[in-house]
């Protein structure tokens, strides 16, 4: 089995994409429900579908979308504790924003990387950073082509210094253009962040693809 990627330990996924090979006879819209009923109950298949031969998932993806949702609360919550990571002081989701908008074009992210092996490129292209509040949570959404490892929580940390006035806009843009690998050191908890959704290029051949953005609330995403 071929993944869209790997991601942290703890991490969670909506919009997981994988890839097997197959001499069954079994009419693809038969292949989800025939897999979810032997998987156990922490992960299910949400749709099937026929590709070419040489599809493959991770590198013919041009698009990945990960959520990090900040219960912003002096309260704990249980049943969220899994999926979200609690700050007890208030955060300032618009100055998190203005920080966010910096990371937008193709630049070196190296400064909220982990490490990569010798001669490995810490390139990406961000094309989307959204910061909003939604209740008592704080989310914040990035879309690029692709990411780095740990880069999602190094940025929301370094994002949510901002939203606690710890660091200003141009500290955080400094940071960003240090290109000092780890630069960002502090790595939020993989328990908030959700891998929404891996984009093809013409794939899948319908709208009800295996993808997460119907199932996101009208007002849970930023217009």
């Amino acid at each position: 089995m071929r993944g869209a990627g790997r991601t942290d330990a703890g991490v969670h996924a909506l919009g997981q994409v994988a890839a097997f090979d197959t001499e069954s006879a079994i009419p693809v819209e038969r292949v989800a429900p025939g897999l979810n009923r032997y998987l156990d109950e922490r992960i299910a298949v949400r749709a099937a579908y026929e590709t070419a031969p040489d599809f493959d998932p991770r590198r013919d993806a041009v698009a990945r979308v990960y959520r990090y949702r900040i219960l912003a609360s002096r309260q704990p919550s249980p049943l969220r504790r899994t999926l979200t990571y609690r700050m007890a002081r208030p955060l300032d989701a618009e100055a998190m924003q203005a920080a966010a908008a910096i990371l937008i074009g193709e630049r070196d992210f190296r400064a909220f990387s982990g490490p990569l092996p010798p001669g490995r490129s810490y390139t990406r292209r961000m094309t989307r950073a959204d910061v909003w509040r939604s209740g008592d949570e704080v989310r914040v959404e990035l879309d690029a082509n692709a990411f780095l490892p740990q880069q999602v929580r190094r940025t929301v940390a370094a994002l949510a210094s901002a939203g606690l006035g710890e660091t200003t806009t141009e500290e955080f843009e400094r940071m960003l253009e240090s290109k000092v690998q780890g630069a960002a050191e502090t790595v939020f908890p993989a328990r908030g962040l959700t891998l929404r959704e891996v984009r093809y290029a013409g794939f899948p051949p319908d709208d009800n693809a295996a993808t997460t953005s119907n199932e996101a609330h009208p007002t849970d995403r930023p217009q």
